[in-house]
């Protein structure tokens, strides 16, 4: 087992959500890109084709804030995964944390608390969890538990708003869940592309959310 990975599961999780808030005193903005999406057929769902999302760097407001709503939950990020795509998710989840804004990310084999039912863990970290990334791959199709996470995941956010991140690999788009159709994915063709705008929807989702809380506060 290669050292990082060792490093990756035994990374130890935050004690309390002040210990989160401590480490991140500041976040550098994303720089802007553009972003375009594209339609396949009628059957397939809709592929988000760039590699990134549009973020403003002027007025988007600091996640790692002591305030910011990030902090309401336990984890930015929920992979949802099946077993036999573990090596990739380890390498989305240590991407991610090792981006400057330190995304939180449940992954089931490191975070899965020992003795409980499956089903409550997979629901818990569902609702403990800003998004969703769904990794679709034919093991995720062909796997029940991933289809009752997904399901779980459209029931706490049933019009989507960016919270579920369908990520599609090495599945013809004819396959494409049916239950997923009205949510663009990402196509990971290239690995280093789909990770970089994974992490972009990530990122603006939290602007949004801290935008949003802040409106309402004024």
């Amino acid at each position: 087992m290669a050292s990082w990975f060792r490093r990756l599961l035994h990374k130890p999780k935050p004690s309390s959500v002040e210990s989160l808030k401590s480490s991140h005193s500041a976040s550098s903005s994303p720089s802007s890109s553009s972003s375009s999406a594209k339609s396949s057929s009628s059957s397939s769902g809709m592929s988000l084709a760039t590699s990134s999302i549009s973020l403003s760097p002027v007025s988007a407001p600091d996640i790692s804030a002591s305030d910011s709503p990030r902090w309401d939950k336990s984890y930015d990020v929920c992979i949802c995964h099946s077993e036999g795509d573990m090596e990739l998710v380890e390498e989305l989840v240590s991407y991610l944390e090792g981006q400057p804004e330190s995304f939180r990310c449940f992954l089931q084999l490191r975070d899965a608390v020992a003795g409980s039912a499956v089903v409550t863990e997979l629901c818990d970290a569902v609702q403990n969890s800003h998004c969703w990334v769904m990794l679709i791959t034919p093991g995720f199709l062909q796997d029940p538990w991933c289809r009752y996470q997904m399901h779980q995941a459209l029931a706490e956010a049933p019009m989507a708003n960016g919270r579920t991140i369908p990520v599609l690999k090495d599945v013809d788009r004819k396959d494409y869940p049916r239950e997923l159709r009205n949510i663009y994915y990402i196509y990971m063709a290239l690995k280093e592309k789909s990770f970089r705008q994974i992490r972009d929807t990530v990122m603006r989702y939290l602007q949004e959310l801290c935008q949003s809380s802040t409106k309402r506060m004024e």
